[in-house]
């Protein structure tokens, strides 16, 4: 799968009625420029509100997904949401001329149709992903609803459902990658239990639902005055139940359809969090409200990750350079080579690797019972790696050397003592023009900040001998 980003390759409608609102609306989804994420736009409302899809606007979690923006919101997002998350899209403007996007059949099915007729562009920039590398879990104790997610190369989830009722049971889903999406979870409908469905009708809500959207359990006695509000409520002149314990009004499309839909949820309120994930959710009678209270806890997760800017490398794996290769583009030499290795290395950025070690002949004079390595070996270390950036760019590294310009908004974080592995991720700020460049450093130690600092350094010609 693709790590550039990806959104539509031409815009494309769908109209249709709003399951709470009752309203018709027509859907017209966009391309949108990289980093833009999925926004919506309301087309009926001056100005033209916009409203991202974001985890922090959410506020009602009643029978869907709501978010509001400015007192304009937007209900039940999560099944349109859930398609471009399983088409593997990451940018989309998401117009409507009403508060909620249609329901369709009650599943994602007609939104990843309209996706793929539209087409799937490419763009040039590189994704991004929220990486889980510890178990979180969220739990509702009221509910015993839990959510949890684990280290994972991919994206998976698997959904466990248990309303304790006979008529449907326990069951579950599983979606092994995300590129399954289409055929295993897409076409999952929303479902309701016919006393949810009593109380929604003396709520006002599901206004927009005909009979065909929504999957209905009948877990209670099917009493002639509830049966004479059916067909009210959804047009009809008969409603009955199928021997599977199901209104008649659609034929389940898996056995297991109800926890392949709260698994299309999922997937729709995690797309909230803004940004693709890698890591294994396992949901534990999921609903909206554990969901995206889950997807908040993500997104502070994501905010620290990007803050922090931990390079996601392994320091086992093969270097660009190791030591021999370091010295071969390096005039330094050890006590004052400050780097052991390069593990990743292209025309805008550098990573380095330096184990720290109580053999460091600095160790002897620097707190020697409580040895800590000088801040300015740190910076010194930082711009070493920085110097492998563009060392490695000239066809004759040997005859040229760097030396500081300028050294600014320098941050020590945290103690670096012997025992310790720094990782070293140095960007260039802009293009290197006349020899000049202008860098931002990093130095971590795990998934902690030790030293940062901005450096600019000159690059020149070592006088002949």
């Amino acid at each position: 799968m693709s790590d550039k980003q990806k959104t539509l390759n031409e815009e494309i409608s769908l109209s249709g009625i709003g399951l709470h609102t009752g309203r018709e609306v027509t859907l017209t989804m966009k391309p949108a420029k990289e980093n833009t994420g999925f926004v919506f736009v309301r087309t009926d409302l001056e100005g033209n509100p916009h409203i991202e899809a974001d985890v922090n606007y959410v506020t009602t979690t009643e029978r869907g997904t709501t978010l509001e923006k400015l007192g304009v919101r937007i209900h039940t997002c999560e099944h349109l949401l859930a398609a471009l998350v399983g088409c593997d899209i990451d940018n989309a403007i998401l117009e409507m001329d009403s508060a909620e996007p249609p329901i369709l059949d009650g599943s994602s099915k007609y939104f990843v149709e309209a996706i793929e007729k539209a087409g799937i562009k490419e763009q040039a920039a590189a994704r991004e992903y929220l990486i889980v590398k510890e178990v979180l879990s969220y739990s509702d104790p009221a509910t015993g609803s839990e959510i949890t997610i684990i280290p994972s190369d991919t994206y998976e989830v698997t959904t466990m459902v248990d309303f304790g009722t006979k008529v449907l049971g326990t069951q579950n889903a599983t979606l092994k990658d995300i590129s399954e999406f289409k055929t295993e979870i897409s076409s999952a409908r929303t479902f309701s239990f016919l006393h949810e469905l009593e109380m929604l009708l003396d709520a006002g809500l599901i206004k927009g639902g005909d009979i065909s959207n929504a999957i209905v359990y009948v877990d209670k006695e099917l009493t002639p005055q509830t049966a004479e509000r059916l067909k009210k409520a959804f047009g009809k002149d008969e409603v009955s139940i199928r021997p599977n314990g199901i209104l008649d009004n659609l034929t389940l499309n898996y056995p297991n359809e109800a926890a392949r839909h709260k698994l299309l949820d999922v997937i729709g309120d995690l797309a909230l969090v803004g940004v693709k994930i890698k890591g294994k959710v396992i949901a534990n009678k999921p609903g909206h409200f554990v969901n995206t209270q889950f997807a908040k806890k993500l997104n502070r997760q994501w905010k620290l990750q990007k803050k922090k800017n931990v390079p996601d490398i392994d320091i086992y794996k093969e270097p660009v350079y190791d030591i021999n290769g370091i010295m071969k583009l390096m005039p330094h030499r050890p006590p004052f080579l400050l780097i052991d290795k390069i593990l990743e290395l292209s025309d805008s950025h550098v990573v380095g690797l330096k184990n720290v070690t109580m053999n460091e002949p600095f160790f002897v004079g620097h707190f020697p019972k409580e040895p800590v390595m000088p801040g300015v070996l740190q910076v010194e270390a930082l711009a070493q790696t920085g110097g492998i950036l563009v060392l490695a760019s000239v066809p004759d590294p040997e005859n040229y050397s760097t030396y500081f310009i300028k050294i600014d908004k320098v941050k020590f974080k945290k103690k670096v003592v012997p025992g310790d592995t720094m990782v070293f991720k140095i960007e260039l700020i802009s293009p290197i023009r006349r020899g000049i460049v202008h860098m931002q450093g990093y130095g971590y130690v795990g998934d902690s900040v030790v030293v940062e600092a901005e450096l600019m350094a000159q690059v020149a010609k070592n006088k002949p001998e």
